[in-house]
């Protein structure tokens, strides 16, 4: 067996190599509360005494929650308008505080964020429930220990189906990334791919069952500890094992290494006691995944030995590219599709030189819809198709199609919504007006159904809100590079949308002697009032939506339009415009429910005290 020294050296060489996707999966494990629990510590709240109260909002932590616990009780013994009365007063006591100097970024008095923040901590979504419950007949006492149960059981079913096999996932992460140089993000979900989930969370259910019955022996406890600590390990590499196979192996395998376990967890001794100087820091950024790569290799080497020796059930583990890289001859066997589509030529498209190379290939922008543009997308599509081939080809990657288990393919992206694509100076200037018009429409529509009002929404009297269709078209544009990630295009979305709107807000105010079209005081996560929280989430999913969805939908049909109908009509769109600009400027729209309107929170405060 390899020296705990060299399976150490060898664990912080896999941690060197995936350091921050390592530390994620670790992360992951210590908020889900499966592992590495105290590694949160530094993140704990606790509970402010009711002397204590929270800066600058005068609101007492501590008395609130004593005050909403109350309302429930009244709730139960049938008291409704008492409770909730309590309740209001929690939910003013909140709208209060947005008014608190110091406290504006956290508003509650408007917004869908503050309303739910609202209806937990004062209890009224309880009380409520509580009174329709009552409703039926039903007893307080009933209902209390209905709520009990239902709480339990849905613990245990997240507890089952998700917290206690993520050990079995992580642990597959963690194997794949000690043998190949990438990890796909795609492998957390290999359990359901494989359609073994069900399975697995029977495996360590049984698992977790025998531990706590052995743990009534004390002494037994500890050592069946290490007797099934290779389950999670023989599990995510062959999930197809029933729980009795799983189980056995892992007794058999560590008959003989128990006593090197029980050494190597003491061998982090030191470790532990830097880890409670730094209150959980060097765990989240170092120790877990370290210890984690490290038992990884211990697995490895058991596993080894337990093949070698014949052990009864370890022929059942045979994932052998699990821990060895194959040949291009066995992987250009498997994957014989990818070796044509490598030798495939690809479309052939005039490249753009010049500025309009450069506006083109940063951008996404040209002058006019090319006819080659379909070529230039398949192009694209074969290149990025090639890119896969090549990191499976070269063994960048675990190679599925080895497993021993088929895993359900991924349905290939349609063509007519490849996002990679890019958009003529015609067809953005019609999804500026296009995108303008829904924004108008939402924000209209909004107004109607809240106040039951007609109101013609921003600054233009015309049917249109710019900053809708110009955030649109800069998404498409200045972030055209990220589209290839959605996971970054959606945070530079929320990032270039809140600039955009902040600085509108700046100017227009500006311009305006101090007018404001939106205020957002009173939202939860707000900025000065000009932009929150919510509304950035909203833009955020609008801008995947645009990207990947309604801006190339839009482009198959805009790019159908002869050149002869869409120029002259831009042109009609941009001269209406700017006559609309230019009016506004002077006389800008103005009015209730536009500029007449107070501070959000004061408003809904006004209209509580009525």
């Amino acid at each position: 067996m390899n020296t705990r020294k060299s399976m150490k050296r060898a664990a912080k060489q896999v941690l060197k190599r995936h350091y921050w996707f390592l530390v994620l999966v670790c992360l992951i494990a210590s908020f889900l509360g499966t592992e590495f629990g105290n590694s949160l510590r530094l993140l704990e709240i606790y509970d402010i005494s009711e002397e204590e109260s929270t800066a600058g909002t005068g609101v007492t932590t501590g008395r609130v929650h004593v005050e909403a616990e109350e309302a429930i009780r009244q709730a139960l013994k049938g008291n409704t308008a008492e409770g909730e009365a309590i309740s209001s007063e929690i939910r003013q006591q909140a709208i209060d505080s947005t008014k608190a100097k110091g406290n504006e970024v956290f508003g509650h008095s408007q917004g869908i964020f503050a309303q739910i923040a609202n209806s937990i901590q004062s209890g009224q979504v309880f009380i409520i429930l509580i009174s329709a419950i009552r409703s039926l007949g039903v007893s307080g006492s009933t209902i209390l220990h209905a709520f009990v149960v239902l709480a339990m059981l849905a613990w245990l079913f997240f507890w089952a189906f998700f917290a206690n096999i993520y050990g079995v996932i992580s642990r597959r992460i963690f194997l794949e990334c000690r043998t190949y140089p990438h990890v796909l993000p795609h492998r957390f979900l290999f359990l359901f791919r494989v359609k073994r989930w069900l399975r697995t969370v029977f495996t360590m259910l049984m698992a977790e069952l025998f531990q706590f019955l052995w743990y009534f022996t004390i002494i037994g406890g500890v050592i069946k500890h290490y007797s099934y600590a290779l389950v999670p390990y023989i599990v995510a590499e062959n999930p197809d094992l029933n729980w009795r196979e799983v189980i056995g192996l892992s007794r058999r395998m560590m008959k003989g290494h128990k006593w090197q376990f029980f050494l190597a967890d003491l061998s982090f001794l030191g470790w532990w006691i830097l880890d409670a100087v730094t209150m959980g820091l060097l765990s989240i950024f170092f120790l877990n995944p370290y210890r984690m790569a490290f038992f990884c290799e211990m697995y490895a080497e058991v596993r080894r030995e337990a093949k070698e020796n014949g052990i009864f059930g370890s022929e059942r583990l045979c994932d052998t590219y699990l821990y060895e890289i194959p040949s291009r001859s066995v992987l250009e066997e498997a994957y014989g599709n990818l070796v044509t589509l490598m030798d495939e030529p690809l479309p052939e498209y005039t490249r753009l030189r010049g500025i309009r190379g450069f506006m083109a290939q940063n951008f996404g922008i040209t002058i006019f819809n090319r006819k080659d543009e379909d070529a230039f997308r398949e192009a694209y599509r074969k290149k990025h198709a090639r890119r896969q081939a090549e990191a499976v080809l070269d063994a960048q990657i675990y190679p599925i199609r080895l497993f021993i288990l088929p895993e359900a393919g991924k349905r290939e992206r349609q063509d007519y919504l490849q996002c990679m694509r890019r958009y003529s100076i015609p067809t953005l200037i019609l999804m500026f007006f296009i995108f303008s018009f829904l924004g108008w429409c939402w924000e209209v529509g909004i107004h109607l159904i809240e106040d039951g009002v007609f109101v013609n929404r921003g600054v233009l009297h015309g049917p249109w809100l710019p900053i809708y269709g110009s955030g649109s078209i800069l998404i498409l544009t200045l972030l055209y590079r990220f589209r290839r990630n959605p996971g970054l295009m959606f945070v530079a979305t929320v990032v270039l949308c809140g600039v955009i709107e902040y600085f509108t807000s700046v100017y227009l105010e500006y311009m305006h002697n101090g007018m404001k079209w939106w205020d957002y005081s009173g939202y939860f996560l707000n900025l000065d009032g000009r932009i929150c929280g919510e509304g950035l989430l909203i833009f955020g999913l609008g801008g995947l939506a645009i990207t990947y969805l309604t801006a190339p939908l839009l482009d198959n049909y805009l790019r159908k339009i002869p050149y002869r109908i869409s120029v002259p009509v831009c042109l009609i769109l941009i001269g209406a415009f700017l006559v609309d600009q230019s009016y506004s400027k002077r006389y800008p729209n103005e009015g209730a429910g536009i500029t007449d309107y107070k501070g959000a929170y004061v408003e809904e405060i006004e209209h509580a005290n009525l």
